[in-house]
């Protein structure tokens, strides 16, 4: 009986002491909350490299210890806040896919503190080598100039040349540029083959009116569909020259444009008696930048969809250590910028993916504009968006 009672005891004894815990039982004993990462602030003004123009749009980042993205934009103005980890970082500065224009930036982030970055520094520097072929009423190389940039003049013979071009990565078409080579027809399918190598490669490209004919065949400029040569697909884009001059309304269609323009619709000079006006175009090839306000036929397109097969693997354009990747923010928004080499793959351990967030992973740009960029008269707002243009092939 007394056996009995001390084994009751024991077992009530084990018991309590299950219940209560061993030294095996975890206990919290402190916050495990992580702690919230040290930031400042950087400030600046993002400014074309002659420093007299201001550039919206901008992307503006830089990436803690652990390559967490720090990430913003600059407004119309130029202007940028950058909430940054605290320490010593570099700080990019690009536009469009930070390819052909970027800036890197040295500088050091205090805890809560605010470091305004001089305009010394935040200027935009052109990293691409830029061409164009002059033409008979256009001169986006003045404009090219207007913001301190420098582009080489090229000729159609030099189009024929995939050598020649291969060493450039931006190739603006002036309108009628093509024009000038018509009495020798044996270079359209020469340059048109070139032209398909380029974009195929990651070379961009710029055309504005008549010189649609570079992108869908003709000559001088395009009267109907499905014309022979060009590079583009036909069943991609049709233009025919039957505007009429005037005054256009028309609305910006981008929600980026708008913003780094600071306006969403304007007035665009059609200077000319007949100019180029899209009949169709393909919505899943080309996006369209601005467009007529009253009928909603796109005056401004862009695209980076090109490809072609049987075209040469060529590199195209200035060597550089840099890779585009994209990388998703919070928030499900993409964007498409460039680093350096070494740092892809972390990135890509973080869910980024090495080339441009949206279009072939090859492809460069083609913009294309139905009205000019270098009227006879003032282009007004027109002339920032030939701006946005330039920076962002």
């Amino acid at each position: 009986m007394k056996q009995n009672y001390f084994f009751i005891l024991l077992c009530v004894f084990t018991l309590l002491t299950s219940c209560a815990g061993g030294d095996d039982s975890p206990i919290a004993t402190e916050n495990t909350t992580p702690a919230v990462a040290k930031t400042g602030k950087l400030t600046g003004k993002v400014m074309s490299q002659n420093g007299t123009k201001p550039i919206g749009g901008a992307s503006v980042f830089t990436f803690d210890d652990k390559y967490k993205i720090y990430y913003t934009t600059s407004d119309a103005e130029g202007n940028f806040t950058l909430e940054a980890p605290v320490g010593n970082h570099t700080i990019h500065i690009q536009t469009g896919n930070g390819s052909n224009f970027r800036t890197e930036i040295s500088a050091t982030v205090k805890d809560n503190e605010t470091l305004n970055l001089d305009v010394s520094q935040t200027k935009l520097n052109q990293v691409a080598k830029i061409a164009y072929v002059k033409g008979t009423y256009d001169k986006i190389e003045d404009i090219i100039q207007t913001l301190g940039y420098t582009a080489t003049e090229i000729n159609n013979s030099d189009l024929a040349n995939l050598t020649t071009i291969a060493q450039y990565d931006i190739i603006f078409l002036n309108c009628g540029s093509r024009s000038s080579y018509t009495s020798n027809p044996a270079l359209y399918t020469v340059i048109d083959a070139n032209l398909a190598t380029f974009v195929a490669n990651g070379g961009s490209i710029y055309a504005s009116d008549w010189d649609v004919a570079y992108l869908v065949g003709g000559t001088t400029n395009t009267n109907n569909c499905s014309l022979p040569g060009g590079f583009v697909p036909d069943s991609k884009l049709c233009s025919k020259n039957i505007g009429t001059s005037g005054m256009v309304a028309a609305t910006v269609n981008n929600a980026g444009l708008t913003s780094a323009l600071g306006f969403s619709t304007l007035n665009i000079d059609y200077d000319l008696s007949q100019w180029q006006k899209i009949i169709n175009y393909d919505p899943n090839y080309w996006e369209v930048l601005v467009k007529e306000t009253s009928s909603n036929d796109p005056l401004m397109i862009r695209s980076n969809h090109f490809t072609a097969t049987g075209t040469t693997t060529t590199p195209i354009g200035t060597t550089t250590t840099f890779v585009t990747v994209c990388i998703t923010l919070p928030g499900n928004i993409q964007i498409s910028i460039s680093v350096p080499q070494v740092l892809v793959p972390y990135l890509v351990a973080l869910g980024a993916t090495v080339g441009p967030c949206s279009g072939s992973s090859t492809s460069g740009y083609i913009y294309y504009t139905t009205f000019h960029n270098h009227a006879s008269g003032n282009i007004g707002n027109a002339g920032v968006i030939l701006q946005y243009v330039i920076l962002n092939l």
